[in-house]
């Protein structure tokens, strides 16, 4: 992800985009020969991972850098197709390998992941939309109107031009990645343990397969509802984050008490909703956090440090399980986890609100002390 954002900085975002499918389209093509165990994890985990980080960044970044009003509800829509394809993509999979095996498996879905060069093709060039903006602008503003034209380039937005490192040293981003990390480390805890939970249960397969699609259908309800009711601007973004995660953390602590299917798929249900609503304002939490000219250095390196948790968590839950011998601790753990991390988002608006409290005391305009109007006019000059 950083070296996605890197390139960003540096060239478009449908160059990266394009990019990134040609590459993972070429590790699930250079999959398919299945040489050895050596070859899959270069190709399928390496080039294809590869692949997908560098057209999943940029295309999130980009959404960011095309609405400012509505962002939120934008991120919204734009990660809904991720639920959709989530729903009817594993008994897609499945008959896939049943009717062309593993092997030609890969080499489809390859061709599939191919179509990101044309999603890449069709995202306009930010530079091409800012020079059209401002040629628009000075169609629109009177010659002699200078101050307008400078309040319009004030507005227009700028790009960094180069990765910025020094976004770890920020206190803002240093706790929204700690978020980040607690995070991670409980979002991927259902996904992995909510069927063998279902199995120790006693609950037929035939059922359980439909636990992921009802919250893949969650999910999606959720990331729509949260991304229009944040563009209403009712609520601050980071306090709805922090109230979704709360949710999360809330729905995966009474998980654990379902006896029976109907139980458990509510309570999936609930958990795959508020986890759509995360899903959709988290991106734009980070480009409140950080600004927009910082926001692509901040979101490679927020995927990077929040990465960490998505692999600890999983090593984390497994551990739990082996040692209490019941699939219930790992989502009280994942409950409690995402408890802490909404206590980073509490620090972080209350550091920001100290910020903007400081800002106005230095920039509140002193009254002069001068008696006579003259003496203020002499002061002035």
């Amino acid at each position: 992800a950083p070296v996605a954002s890197s390139l960003c900085v540096q060239y478009t975002h449908r160059t990266i985009v394009i990019t990134g499918g040609l590459l993972a389209f070429s590790g699930m093509a250079l999959g398919f020969f299945g040489l050895n165990m050596v070859w899959m994890y270069a190709t399928i985990g390496f080039l294809q991972g590869l692949g997908i980080s560098f057209s999943w960044t940029p295309a999130i970044s980009i959404v960011s850098h095309y609405f400012s009003k509505k962002r939120a509800l934008a991120n919204a829509i734009a990660s809904a197709g991720e639920c959709a394809f989530a729903f009817m993509f594993g008994p897609f999979f499945q008959w896939l390998i049943s009717q062309y095996g593993w092997k030609g498996a890969l080499l489809i879905i390859g061709g599939i992941q191919l179509n990101i060069c044309v999603c890449g093709v069709l995202m306009r060039p930010l530079a091409s939309s800012r020079l059209l903006e401002a040629s628009h602008c000075e169609t629109e503003i009177p010659p002699g109107n200078s101050a307008s034209r400078r309040d319009k380039e004030d507005k227009s937005p700028i790009m960094q031009k180069t990765f910025n490192w020094m976004l770890v040293r920020r206190p803002e981003f240093v706790l929204y990645a700690i978020f980040g990390i607690l995070a991670a480390m409980s979002f991927f805890v259902p996904p992995l343990f909510l069927v063998p939970l279902s199995y120790s249960l006693g609950i037929d397969e035939s059922w359980t397969a439909s636990l992921l699609s009802i919250l893949a259908m969650m999910d999606f309800g959720g990331r729509l509802l949260c991304g229009w009711y944040a563009n209403l601007h009712v609520t601050k973004t980071i306090h709805l984050l922090a109230m979704t995660i709360t949710l999360i953390s809330t729905s995966l602590m009474l998980l654990p008490l379902a006896n029976s299917y109907l139980s458990l798929a509510i309570f999936t249900g609930f958990y795959g909703f508020f986890f759509g609503t995360t899903v959709a304002i988290h991106i734009t939490v980070l480009a409140d956090v950080v600004g927009m000219p910082e926001f692509d250095s901040a979101l490679g390196l927020f995927m990077l440090i929040r990465s960490t948790g998505g692999f600890v968590g999983p090593l984390l839950a497994g551990l739990i399980v082996d040692v209490a011998g019941d699939y219930r601790a790992v989502f009280y753990m994942a409950g409690a986890t995402l408890v802490l991390s909404a206590g980073f988002l509490v620090i972080l608006d209350q550091l920001q609100q100290r910020k903007k409290r400081g800002r106005k005391i230095r920039t509140k305009p002193q009254k002069s002390t001068l008696p006579y109007p003259s003496l203020r006019i002499l002061k002035h000059q």
